[in-house]
């Protein structure tokens, strides 16, 4: 009789654990059915196409371009916009799928649009600095919309590195900017919030760069990416599995990752002078920041602004963005918080349904 209760726990063990093998046993079978399933889904994918809305290339000078979108009616806002994006990865983010794409949306809202694509860096590139990206490249995209459209002053859009570019161009050339939006752009690199802050305090960025024969890889650099949040990568391909036998959530997956694998390299003196003077030395905020023959002053930056960031963004934390206000010259200045990451500034359904049309309401308002 004293066994009795131990046998009774020995079967309810028992029965517990083949429960859980039959329930292991159905979960590897639905998992082996969906990878069977997926490689008819796989099969008939012949082209992952991103950035597909139709755009005519009106400026060169290397591997830099210039594009204008096409429009099928005349603009509704007189002023032009320019889109300036990081040397990062590549603007196409700006335009991933057609229900995913900032600049549909821009265009659909009455806007006349154009944006550089900054090309792919060699190591013949590796002398080119912030100042020939800046008052150079950024300075020629800037002047020719100018020259084209008969307008003293444009508007200017720039992302993430490209916003930090952006407001140093505007800093120098406010007579020829009308309205400025920042979005996700690091301004004060005093904050140490973010891992990829602390990190690039303390990189010694020469012998990088010189061991990498004057160049930043963008293979590395995106390695460097997915460690700031490592499980997230993880979660993110083995949630694969359960997309397989939906091709449009498996094709929004591929079009991400093409544009996540498409990393240019880095010119070596530009990314030299950025991690130094910026993230390093913080000479933008402390009116420090000489590019070519300018010393920059965010006083002189009196246009109205727009400075948008994201409240979970990791790679630029909102301390980052939001003390631009604190600095400069306007008396226009707008800080927008999202309520979402880095990337769903570009891709969310908020991004469509909410940022885009208040970006565009913001530029309309301002055009006189």
């Amino acid at each position: 009789m004293l066994l009795v209760p131990f046998i009774n726990k020995f079967l309810n063990l028992k029965n517990m654990l083949q429960e859980q093998m039959l329930s292991l046993s159905e979960k590897y079978q639905e998992r082996t059915e969906k990878l069977a399933q997926s490689y008819q889904t796989l099969y008939g994918i012949e082209e992952i196409d991103i950035a597909t809305t139709p755009k005519d290339l009106v400026w060169k000078d290397g591997k830099i371009s210039l594009f204008r979108y096409k429009r099928d009616t005349p603009a509704t806002i007189k002023t032009p916009l320019l889109i300036c994006y990081a040397l990062v990865n590549k603007q196409d983010m700006m335009d991933l799928q057609p229900d995913r794409s900032v600049i549909r949306k821009f265009l659909d809202l009455g806007l006349d649009v154009y944006i550089i694509d900054w090309g792919y860096v060699t190591r013949a590139d590796r002398y080119t600095s912030m100042d020939d990206y800046i008052n150079g490249y950024l300075g020629g995209c800037v002047d020719y919309i100018r020259k084209t459209h008969q307008m003293q002053k444009i508007n200017l859009l720039g992302v993430c590195q490209g916003g930090t570019f952006s407001t140093i161009y505007a800093a120098i050339n406010p007579d020829k900017i009308k309205n400025l939006v920042v979005m996700v752009a690091p301004i004060d690199f005093s904050n140490k919030e973010g891992l990829l802050f602390q990190w690039s305090t303390y990189l010694d960025v020469d012998k990088m760069i010189d061991n990498n024969g004057g160049i930043m890889p963008g293979e590395l650099l995106n390695v460097g990416f997915d460690m700031l949040k490592p499980m997230s990568k993880l979660r993110k391909y083995t949630s694969v599995v359960d997309m397989m036998d939906d091709e449009a959530k498996l094709m929004n997956f591929l079009r991400m990752e093409k544009w996540v694998a498409n990393s240019p390299d880095q010119a070596g003196e530009c990314f030299k002078q950025f991690i130094k003077d910026l993230y390093q030395e913080n000479k933008l905020i402390k009116g420090e920041l000489v590019v070519g023959k300018h010393k920059v002053n965010l006083k002189n930056l009196t246009m109205p602004i727009l400075n948008i960031y994201a409240e979970s963004d990791h790679l630029v934390p909102p301390p980052c963005s939001i003390p631009l206000e604190k600095y400069v010259g306007s008396q226009d200045v707008k800080t927008y918080k999202f309520s979402g990451g880095h990337i769903g500034v570009f891709v969310g359904a908020r991004s469509q349904n909410e940022l885009s049309p208040t970006i565009v309401n913001w530029l309309k308002e301002r055009d006189k």
